[in-house]
């Protein structure tokens, strides 16, 4: 059985178990346990994990009455996922009032969907068992929020986010530079926060086209938070037509015409 090693860092102090030094240290609250794997575990941990994450998600299945599916992602949370899907949702619809637009909230761990587009209750069953979306705005929506209590934890296996993940990488439309720039309400001068073009540049990188850009607005922020999105409640605001724009690119670049 190998060695075990302990690293305890708190209030400035790090003590190493085992007959290490002790050495003063920033940071604080933070404790790593480490286990020195022989070689014959090693080779069997490596195993099992490329067993578990060489199934991956299930095989692909169409979506009855669904012609085409768009995804909004991000690797990080809180840079606007659900107030850009919420309006480019909108968006699309507004661009073409013949086409029925769902909008399907996969955020199992904080969803926000049912606050953003005023949504209240459980899904109603259908005769065949099946859960009816929610209606609003013209859009049917189903969340985890619909199903859950607001403040109740919900468990998602980390390899299963892991590989969805990993599949929506490889599987990207183009990118959307959100919270793009800050204009001052007073003066009119406009500030990069979080620097300017990084989309573009990551775009490059990738070989991938960027589909838009959206300002750190206010209007945008309240719009959302009263579940009138902005793209309903303003539609004639330049932040509206952002969201209508990038809902034209990507329909554009749709493998086959949106039905």
């Amino acid at each position: 059985m190998g060695s075990w090693q302990r690293l305890l860092l708190f209030g400035g102090v790090s003590l190493r178990g085992g007959g290490g030094a002790r050495a003063p240290l920033g940071g604080s609250g933070v404790l790593v346990c480490r286990r020195q794997l022989s070689g014959a575990e090693n080779e069997t941990l490596e195993q099992r994990r490329t067993q578990i994450m060489s199934r991956g998600l299930p095989k692909q299945k169409p979506i009855e009455g669904v012609k085409q599916v768009i995804v909004v992602a991000s690797g990080k949370g809180g840079v606007g996922k659900s107030t850009t899907a919420v309006n480019l949702a909108l968006a699309m619809a507004a661009n073409d009032s013949s086409k029925t637009i769902g909008l399907l909230d996969v955020d199992v761990y904080g969803p926000s969907i049912p606050k953003m587009m005023n949504l209240k209750g459980n899904p109603e069953l259908s005769q065949s068992n099946l859960m009816r979306p929610l209606l609003n705005y013209g859009i049917a929506c189903m969340s985890m929020g619909f199903l859950v209590e607001e403040t109740a934890p919900v468990v998602w296996r980390g390899l299963m986010v892991m590989s969805a993940i990993e599949k929506l990488l490889r599987q990207v439309l183009g990118l959307v530079q959100n919270m793009s720039v800050f204009q001052c309400p007073k003066c009119k001068h406009r500030t990069h926060i979080f620097g300017a073009d990084g989309a573009r540049r990551l775009a490059q990188t990738l070989d991938l086209d960027v589909l838009g850009d959206i300002p750190l607005h206010l209007n945008i922020r309240e719009a959302s938070d009263t579940g009138q999105p902005i793209v309903f409640s303003q539609p004639e605001s330049d932040e509206a037509k952002a969201y209508l724009q990038i809902a034209a690119e990507v329909v554009r670049r749709l493998p086959l015409p949106l039905q």
